[in-house]
């Protein structure tokens, strides 16, 4: 929070609980409850880091939570020992004031995580509590507040000016005119003789021409070399099976990616681990649909996926032709569809001109891939 709290008063707080510094403390920057004790138990407090901590239970903090006009809390951890047949009314509650709820732990607890997705709670989180567990709730925030203004509308049936935007560093847009005119000016002859060879090595068109998901769910056409023989895409369900992401159970999956691909030409082959086929998106990015950087553009069937509110917000961030996953994790067989989105939505929040070169400059060794995927 930019704002700092006053302090509710402290005159309530046992005296062991804070130390004489402490006791002096009457702004924070912070308030969490903690749901850390039992339903008879004293409210207990205490200053730790510029945040206010209170130990309660859930039936008490439902009624703090009430009681806000306009809320000052803004996180509950629940210690998932103190969890009551009350957590659901905490959630609807919490929602109702964009608090993020989360299943707080010392250690890793696969209970408790798995605690957190029995009673849909927003997160589970496990360890100090650092800058790293503040940075999470403030990103937790804003979702839930997102939410709470869409008022349960989906993703996909927002205007353009009803999305929300993340704060993208000055002249990008320039940046991506400058230097994708440039490339293809440049790259014209190769483009030509690539087209020749794709022509000639199978019937069926020179480009492969998909619908995608980019930026504020903008659907648009995305350009490729063709790579597959022509009706790969009605193969999908064929070899669902196959998808790298999920092996354990393929109706789950978000993403479809298969290591030795049999719909990809002998050609195609050497254009993907090349990555020779994703040149003619730099017209996507010279018309605006796309930037250099960004999230990668989703196919509609892996987008109509993605609407949760968590995951939702990597497509805040403007679809790219490369990015954070494709420099990191792009062709490893233990990639995971956490690990990727995790990445995504990282760019979104922390895009600037020094990460987009340092993604650029990392990008052509990662396009020289060494797993055909």
């Amino acid at each position: 929070m930019d704002l700092a709290l006053q302090a509710p008063s402290l005159q309530a707080v046992p005296y062991k609980t804070l130390d004489e510094s402490k006791r002096k403390v009457s702004v924070f920057t912070r308030r969490i409850l903690k749901i850390e004790s039992s339903a008879t138990a004293p409210e207990t407090e205490y200053v730790q880091e510029n945040t206010y901590f209170s130990k309660v239970s859930i039936k008490q903090a439902i009624d703090i939570i009430n009681k806000e006009n306009e809320s000052t809390i803004d996180a509950v951890l629940v210690n998932p020992e103190f969890i009551t047949t009350n957590i659901n009314q905490l959630k609807e509650v919490a929602k109702n004031k964009a608090i993020p709820v989360l299943i707080y732990s010392e250690k890793f607890d696969q209970l408790a995580k798995q605690a957190a997705i029995k009673y849909g709670i927003d997160d589970y989180y496990y360890g100090a509590i650092t800058t790293g567990l503040y940075k999470r709730i403030d990103f937790l925030k804003k979702l839930k507040n997102y939410k709470k203004q869409r008022a349960g509308a989906p993703y996909v049936t927002l205007s353009a000016d009803e999305v929300p935007q993340i704060k993208l560093w000055a002249s990008k847009r320039a940046f991506d005119i400058v230097v994708s005119g440039t490339a293809l000016l440049l790259l014209s002859p190769l483009l030509l003789l690539i087209a020749l060879i794709v022509k000639l090595e199978s019937r069926g068109p020179v480009f492969y021409i998909s619908k995608r998901a980019g930026s504020g769910y903008k659907i648009f056409d995305f350009y490729k070399f063709r790579s597959m023989r022509v009706g790969a895409d009605a193969e999908l369900q064929k070899l669902a099976h196959l998808n790298q992401y999920t092996a354990n159970d393929p109706s789950k999956g978000v993403f479809f990616k298969i290591k030795n691909d049999p719909r990809i030409t002998k050609f195609g082959q050497f254009l993907r681990s090349t990555s020779l086929d994703e040149i003619p998106q730099l017209l996507n990015v010279l018309i605006g649909d796309m930037s250099l950087v960004g999230n990668r553009p989703l196919p509609l069937y892996e987008a109509e996926k993605l609407t949760k509110d968590q995951i939702a917000w990597r497509f805040l961030a403007p679809a790219g032709i490369t990015g954070l996953w494709q420099i990191t994790k792009r062709g490893k067989e233990d990639m995971s569809e956490e690990e990727r989105i995790a990445l995504d939505m990282e760019y979104a929040m922390k895009n600037s001109i020094w990460l987009d070169i340092k993604i650029m400059l990392k990008t052509v060794p990662a396009l020289l891939q060494k797993e055909k995927v």
